[in-house]
């Protein structure tokens, strides 16, 4: 198992997910926002398993004061300009991806020691 937790250092809920594999003894690598943003390709390889809509955090500050609720955008162009916008924490392991707390699929990945 390679589990790669993207998000950063003050979000809670990638905190959540740093603990959830602490707490079952799985090692992950994480990668902070705060210091290095995701490169266009790694955010387009993501993009493509979740989809752009599931790619952007509506509930966010940096979403809400940019107005995208009102405007048609793309999503990778969005996230590039201001990673902020990102859903965290994006969890990756291999090639599947999940945004947000997605307990359901990683205790899944454990269970199949993939």
């Amino acid at each position: 198992m390679n589990i790669q937790i993207i998000g950063t250092k003050k979000c809670s809920d990638t905190k959540k997910a740093m603990r959830f594999f602490k707490e079952r003894n799985v090692s992950y690598h994480f990668l902070d926002l705060g210091e290095k943003p995701l490169s266009r390709g790694e955010l387009i390889k993501i993009a493509q398993k979740l989809g752009g809509d599931n790619l952007i955090d509506t509930q966010s500050k940096a979403y809400k004061d940019k107005g995208l609720a009102w405007m048609d955008y793309d999503a990778v162009e969005e996230v590039m300009e201001n990673n902020l916008l990102l859903k965290t924490p994006v969890v990756r392991n291999g090639n599947e991806v999940t945004a947000g707390i997605d307990q359901k699929t990683w205790t899944l990945w454990i269970k199949e020691g993939k």
